[in-house]
């Protein structure tokens, strides 16, 4: 009778952080839809939703009171204001992830990713770059949801953003959507094939477990 396989440790905390308009999302939810394992960590925030989002599914909207709250119970891993507005990762959200296995997908800014890898140092953080400033405010003056003072808002942000790339482990330059997607899909690949994560397996092939 075969032997149960032994379980990797395969859950990956992954960070993908960038500034507005680099294109984090469109990479996260690519990311999502071929890793179903990997459960996308949905934020609480202040602002206002936009027609197209859904409550609890992109993020937790909640009153300035309630996110007040939360702070002083201890409630975030992580918490930042970001264009005006604030944002925050609850622990249950990273525990319940944790309780399922695979893994956690966070799309944070870089204060968000500073955060959570002082309390998780095991977090793989991946910082997304635009191929060009110009570029970087082509796409944010095509967006159909911001205004123009949005658009200068988060416009002047981008340089501080990026100026911020030392805090994560790789870098990814999106000028070519599939090219960055495989760049980062290959990066969680090689991350749950690290040999602190597969070590049990070739343990149990040596009759050490």
């Amino acid at each position: 009778m075969m032997a149960d396989p032994v379980r990797p440790n395969d859950f990956v905390m992954l960070i993908l952080s960038s500034p507005s308009g680099a294109g984090k999302t469109t990479l996260c939810r690519k990311l999502l839809a071929e890793f179903p394992d990997v459960r996308f960590s949905v934020s609480h925030t202040t602002r206002a939703r936009r027609t197209s989002e859904v409550d609890g599914k992109d993020y937790h909207f909640v009153g300035q009171g309630d996110f007040d709250r939360m702070i002083e119970e201890g409630a975030f891993a992580e918490w930042a204001d970001v264009h005006g507005h604030r944002y925050g990762t609850s622990r249950r959200e990273i525990e319940v992830a944790r309780g399922r296995g695979g893994g956690i997908l966070f799309d944070i800014d870089y204060q968000g990713a500073r955060q959570i890898r002082a309390a998780y140092p095991e977090a793989l953080a991946i910082f997304v770059l635009p191929p060009s400033l110009e570029e970087l405010e082509r796409r944010l003056r095509s967006r159909a949801s911001e205004d123009e003072a949005a658009v200068v808002r988060r416009f002047a942000a981008a340089r501080a953003e990026i100026a911020n790339y030392g805090l994560f482990d790789h870098l990814v330059v999106n000028d070519d959507l599939d090219r960055a997607y495989g760049q980062i899909r290959a990066i969680l690949v090689a991350e749950r094939c690290r040999r602190e994560r597969m070590e049990p397996a070739a343990r149990r092939l040596l009759g050490d477990s």
